[in-house]
């Protein structure tokens, strides 16, 4: 895991660096390789830096969601993110962005406004780690979903001139494209009826079509669009 934040957060709490080796029960001179990015994290040495420092939530160790993690697991991570939909609930375990996309995105039923966040996420974090994602949203046949996420969030980032963001992100959905699923799917909205699924194939926007989702959603319907 790279470390070389750490010697960022670290100046901005304003502490030398013999200060927190000392915290962290480590040498000064392990410090200064570990803000190198030159020494490994242990477990323990992590969770220290974690009680110590505001860690970017890129730099989160990411792993892959547990097989009963739900809906309000995925608030909470989103509201720890600093989304402002749920800045409401009670700050838990911070995840890293890449896993809250990853546990959005495979949920079968996903309530309208979870949804909604998920541009957001990728808006906030575009330095996430994306080869982790993409690998795992291949594996389990969510590239179409990620595939929409991505369009959404470009369309949004182009109203808001984030250029850098733009050629990013299409650089992204340029990967997906190549892996794209000819078979339908929703944004976590699995349990529809028939006839919701009948006014949605017909109704639905450009983008959806093109990843060959059900659902209307566009980024005008995003609470943070303007």
């Amino acid at each position: 895991m790279a470390t070389s934040w750490l010697k960022g957060v670290r100046r901005h709490k304003g502490w030398t660096q013999r200060e927190t080796a000392a915290r962290l029960g480590i040498s000064q001179p392990y410090l200064s390789l570990l803000e190198q990015g030159r020494r490994p994290l242990t477990k323990r040495l992590w969770s220290k830096l974690q009680r110590h420092f505001d860690v970017p939530p890129t730099e989160l160790p990411v792993e892959t969601p547990g097989a009963h993690v739900g809906a309000e697991q995925v608030a909470e991570a989103l509201g720890a993110l600093g989304y402002p939909g749920f800045a409401y609930l009670k700050r838990g375990v911070r995840w890293h962005p890449a896993q809250v996309l990853l546990t959005a995105l495979e949920q079968p039923n996903l309530e309208a406004r979870l949804a909604e966040a998920l541009p957001w996420v990728v808006l906030h974090y575009p330095k996430l780690n994306w080869d982790w994602l993409l690998e795992r949203v291949k594996v389990k046949n969510l590239q179409n979903r990620l595939g929409f996420v991505l369009t959404l969030t470009r369309e949004l980032a182009e109203r808001h001139a984030k250029q850098a963001t733009v050629v990013r992100l299409s650089g992204l959905e340029q990967q997906l494209e190549r892996a794209r699923l000819v078979k339908e799917d929703t944004l976590g909205r699995e349990s529809m009826t028939v006839a919701e699924r009948r006014w949605l194939r017909d109704r639905r926007p450009p983008a959806a079509r093109h990843w060959n989702l059900l659902t209307d959603l566009v980024p005008g319907h995003l609470p943070y669009a303007h």
